[in-house]
């Protein structure tokens, strides 16, 4: 993983260096009419309280555009480079505004169709709403990618096991949990790791309030055109 700003952020932090009004081109089409498209850089809207991203962040990025039937069923088309860095975090995201110490539960279920080739992860991106703390969970990844900081080990609760990385970008502190094996669908209890977080480790205070639960694939590379697509997504939170 690497640096990447908040979506609310983004727009403001990042030098406008990709001159994507020359490269964007057509996505490739949904199962079923979109009700939402766009090829922009920062293309976003919300739909039924999620808000979704197109969010092409990254320097030397290629064609992207998003589709969405819902802030739930969503997908994009990405044509990125076979070079390294990250060059974009499409995603959809949910608003919480609770503090970790006043949830009683934080849960998402997930499905997804991703490619075989590329260097890409699928992963949730939750942070505090001072943005200080990002906690990135990796659902399945592929091809030259890796997180950020340094191994803690392993943990492994509610049925997952995942390898933990802890690090900082500069801006904010980063907490990665890359889980043992490739899933494309599932249930993450997201409340317990953050209070493993807070409470075991020391790494943030429990009275950080949670705002963004963003959920998306952070691509590095997609050389001749790649989909994604997020057949169903849900986060809960009380």
């Amino acid at each position: 993983m690497a640096l990447r700003t908040p979506n609310r952020l983004v727009k403001a932090l990042v030098a406008p260096a990709l001159a994507l009004g020359a490269t964007i081109g057509l996505a490739s089409a949904p199962a079923q009419a979109a009700v939402w498209s766009s090829c922009d850089q920062w293309g976003n809207t919300t739909l039924n309280g999620y808000t979704l991203y197109n969010n092409i962040w990254g320097s030397g990025a290629g064609s992207q555009c998003v589709w969405a039937n819902s802030g739930t069923n969503w997908g994009v088309w990405a044509n990125h480079p076979n070079t390294g860095g990250i060059k974009s975090y499409p995603n959809s995201k949910k608003y919480v505004g609770r503090t970790i110490a006043g949830l009683s539960s934080l849960t998402s279920t997930y499905n997804v169709t991703v490619p075989s080739s590329g260097a890409y992860n699928t992963s949730y991106d939750i942070w505090d709403t001072g943005y200080a703390y990002e906690t990135m969970l990796w659902v399945n990844y592929n091809g030259a990618v890796g997180a950020l900081g340094t191994s803690q080990g392993t943990l492994t609760l509610n049925g997952n096991t995942w390898t933990v990385y802890k690090g900082n970008n500069g801006a904010n502190d980063v907490f990665s949990f890359l889980r043992s094996s490739d899933s494309t669908s599932g249930t993450i209890d997201i409340l317990p790791i953050l209070k493993w977080i807070a409470n075991t480790k020391g790494w943030m205070p429990n009275t950080k309030t949670i705002g963004d639960v963003q959920f998306g694939f952070e691509i590095t590379s997609s050389s001749g055109g790649l989909d994604f697509v997020t057949n169903n997504l849900t986060v809960s939170s009380s």
